[in-house]
């Protein structure tokens, strides 16, 4: 299945939180194929580069580096050659929405749903979850 995966999820598995942990680790696994692109790469090297997000992290910051580079190596590189403009009422989401179409993804996996919601253009072909409601999908 192809997805994209919201930053505050692979920073949420850096974490250690449960539902975001499973999510990556599908796709590490070969299960699912997070789609990547160029705005969504910057985003995640510029929050894990944030210390103070991962005071409390059970990865250091060589490991961090580490997983997201074997998670990249399992991604599939998108490129957007359209803008789906405006959107989301957070223009810095905008970006998910339009990998998600030139990917052809299934589902955006989020911890933040309400501004998703609130989008003026609806995709019907692209459900938005949560780790734990997509998690749930995958095993009904």
């Amino acid at each position: 299945m192809l997805i994209v995966l919201d930053t505050n999820i692979f920073i949420s598995a850096c974490l250690g939180k449960g539902p975001s942990n499973a999510v990556v680790k599908s796709c590490l696994l070969g299960e699912n194929t997070a789609l990547m692109g160029t705005a969504l790469l910057t985003e995640y090297e510029d929050v894990l580069g944030r210390v103070e997000l991962f005071r409390r992290s059970r990865l250091d910051e060589s490991e961090r580096e580490e997983l997201l580079d074997i998670f990249l190596a399992t991604c599939s590189w998108t490129r957007i050659y359209f803008g789906w403009r405006p959107n989301l009422p957070d223009e810095g989401d905008n970006h998910l929405v339009e990998l998600a179409v030139a990917g052809g993804a299934s589902h955006i996996v989020t911890n933040n749903l309400r501004d998703f919601q609130r989008s003026e253009l609806k995709f019907n072909e692209i459900k938005l979850l949560s780790p734990k409601q997509f998690l749930e999908e995958m095993s009904s």
